[in-house]
């Protein structure tokens, strides 16, 4: 499955929503991605559209072109049968250190982050 977007929102730790760290985007065509987890949680929550699945053992690749999410087989269902979602980033990110600093916060103990940056 592949997605494109212009921008991702990144929040390390929103201190109003009990220290969540949350990672996001609307892509071109009007879906929506999000990957979220509170700090006291095992698993990530990842959400497309209005789909929500919570998931673990995820890996997370992060270019600056492109933001590379693989599931393990049998979390297929959470990418409509895809065991990758690879996310296009059509225009440079201006806060690259708030994004690998999120998906270092949500995946932390809980899954791989490999970071190309």
């Amino acid at each position: 499955m592949q997605i494109k977007t212009a921008l991702l929102f990144a929040t390390p730790c929103d201190d109003e929503e009990d220290n969540m760290a949350t990672l996001c985007c609307h892509s071109d065509t009007g879906q929506m991605f999000l990957l979220t987890r509170y700090p006291d949680e095992d698993t990530v929550d990842l959400t497309l559209d209005d789909e929500p699945s919570t998931l673990d053992g995820l890996k997370v690749t992060l270019s600056a072109q492109r933001l590379l999410i693989e599931v393990a087989a049998g979390d297929r269902d959470a990418l409509r049968g895809d065991e990758v979602l690879e996310i296009i980033l059509t225009s440079d990110l201006s806060d690259m250190d708030e994004v690998k600093e999120t998906l270092q916060n949500i995946l932390e103990g809980t899954g791989t982050f490999v970071c190309e940056v």
